[in-house]
C-alpha cells in the first residue's frame, strides 16, 4: 500500500496533529462535575486499585505509581503484593472496548465488595461501564483517518494518560503536594 506523504506532508506530522486533536476533544467533553467526584473517590480512599488489560494496563501502571507519589496507597490488580479491596476503596479500571472478561470480573467483584468503581472506557454502553459507580466515557469517531493515523486503541489510550496525568495534577492541588513533595516519595532506582 503507496502511503501518500509526498502529496499531504509526512504521515508522522498528520498522525500527532489528528491524535492530539482527538484526544483533546474527548477530554474536553468530559463533564467537570464527574472529573471533581473522580478525583473526591480517589482522595478519601483508604486504598486505590488500578486495572487495565493490554496498552491500558500500562496506562493504568503510570497512574497508580502516580497516586502513590501524591501520597495515596495505590496498587495495580494482578500484582502478587495486591492485597484485597475493601468496602470503601477506589478500584480505578481502564478498558477501550469495556467488554473484556477480565475487566467485567474485576468490575463484579469490585461491586461486591462495596467499593467505588471508576470506569474509564471507549463505550458508554459496554457492560463495564453499567457496573460503574462513576463513569468516564470517551466517544472516537470511526472512520478511515483513525484506522491509518491511529489505529487500534490508540486514541483511548492516548485520552487515558492525558486524562490521568490531569487527575494528579488536581489530586495535587486538593492535596497541596508539590513535585517536591511528590519526589521525595519517587522511587530510587539503583
Amino acid at each position: 500500500m503507496a502511503d501518500d506523504a509526498g502529496t499531504e506532508g509526512s504521515r508522522f506530522s498528520r498522525a500527532q496533529s489528528y491524535i492530539g486533536r482527538r484526544v483533546g476533544e474527548a477530554i474536553d467533553r468530559l463533564d467537570p462535575a464527574k472529573v471533581d467526584r473522580a478525583v473526591a473517590i480517589l482522595d478519601r480512599a483508604p486504598a486505590t486499585f488500578v486495572y487495565g488489560a493490554g496498552r491500558s494496563g500500562i496506562i493504568g501502571r503510570a497512574f497508580a505509581m502516580r497516586l502513590v507519589q501524591t501520597g495515596l496507597t495505590a496498587y495495580v490488580i494482578g500484582e502478587s503484593v495486591t492485597p484485597i479491596v475493601r468496602k470503601g476503596d477506589a478500584v480505578f479500571i481502564l478498558s477501550g472496548a469495556g467488554e473484556s472478561q477480565s475487566s467485567t470480573q474485576t468490575a463484579n467483584i469490585v461491586r461486591r465488595e462495596g467499593a467505588e468503581l471508576i470506569v474509564v472506557t471507549g463505550r458508554a454502553t459496554s457492560k463495564l461501564a453499567h457496573a460503574a459507580s462513576l463513569l468516564l466515557s470517551f466517544e472516537f469517531p470511526d472512520d478511515d483517518e483513525r484506522r491509518r493515523l491511529a489505529p487500534l486503541g490508540t486514541l483511548f489510550e492516548s485520552a487515558s494518560l492525558r486524562l490521568t496525568d490531569a487527575l494528579v495534577a488536581e489530586l495535587m492541588r486538593v492535596r497541596r503536594e508539590s513535585e517536591e513533595s511528590m519526589r521525595a516519595r519517587h522511587a530510587i532506582m539503583v
